[in-house]
């Protein structure tokens, strides 16, 4: 990183990802603020005495200090905990993989070390507040994530009108290649033929219509799913590992009631 060699520099962060170096060592992968994803090493904490060893666990909003190592490695030397997640969703499955998934498409959708993605941070911080809130079933938060961020990515799939002719829709035809929803005339072979409450549930999800949203039945929300997950991957160009370990087999769980 430019600009930073032999410098300390500190920023908010969430924790993506975490990897074992040596005997007491992490390499923490973060996406921070204003410094886009950054892969550091947390020295130490695997160790009982670590003075900040748990406060660098996944999906944890933190205040770090960074010092500049050779190339894209640097070092972490101070820690404070803004807000930890991690407990609160490890002991929760269908939240714990919710949040893994998240984690996991940030992290992809920030291929460029350091490259600033403000927009992509606000995303994922809030996705992980609304999980470890339970502000609404763990799949949807998921799901609303995942198109939003597709959007940051420039790959939103077409749902108010045909993604090939933009004739306005509702259409019945959703193809992954062409872009989304198809009308009858633009439709190729092969489209799924979803039905108008699954794209208006993924329309209520991209734009944050939460009341839509909460009161979708669950065999809708599926099909959103499936849809949302095709999209994503087919951009991707390969696919989540911690996609297929969601949950979704459970009923609408209870949600804490927030004001909208």
């Amino acid at each position: 990183m430019t600009g930073f060699r032999g410098r300390l520099f500190r920023d908010d962060a969430v924790v993506l990802r975490v990897q074992k170096l040596g005997e007491s060592d992490r390499i923490i992968t973060l996406l921070t603020r204003r410094h886009g994803r950054i892969r550091a090493v947390a020295r130490g904490v695997r160790r009982t005495t670590s003075r900040f060893g748990g406060r660098l666990e996944p999906f944890g909003h933190v205040d770090v200090q960074f010092a500049e190592g050779r190339g894209s490695l640097h070092s972490i030397s101070q820690v404070e905990g803004i807000a930890l997640f991690g407990g609160g969703l490890m002991g929760d499955y269908p939240r714990y993989t919710a949040a893994s998934a998240i984690a996991e498409t940030a992290e992809r959708l920030s291929p460029e070390e350091q490259e600033p993605s403000l927009r992509l941070f606000q995303l994922t911080l809030g996705a992980l507040k609304a999980l470890a809130a339970r502000e609404h079933e763990a799949a949807l938060v998921l799901d609303a994530y995942l198109l939003r961020a597709m959007a940051y990515a420039g790959w939103a799939p077409a749902l108010r009108e045909c993604a090939v002719c933009a004739t306005p829709g509702p259409h019945r035809g959703f193809s992954v290649p062409a872009g989304g929803s198809v009308c009858s005339d633009c439709r190729p072979p092969g489209a799924a033929n979803p039905g108008p409450p699954t794209l208006a549930l993924m329309c209520a999800l991209s734009e944050g219509d939460w009341t839509v949203a909460d009161s979708s039945p669950v065999a809708v929300r599926r099909e959103a799913s499936g849809l949302v997950a095709a999209h994503l991957q087919w951009h991707l160009e390969r696919a989540l590992r911690s996609l297929p370990l969601v949950d979704r087999s459970r009923p609408a769980e209870p949600v804490v009631q927030t004001e909208r």
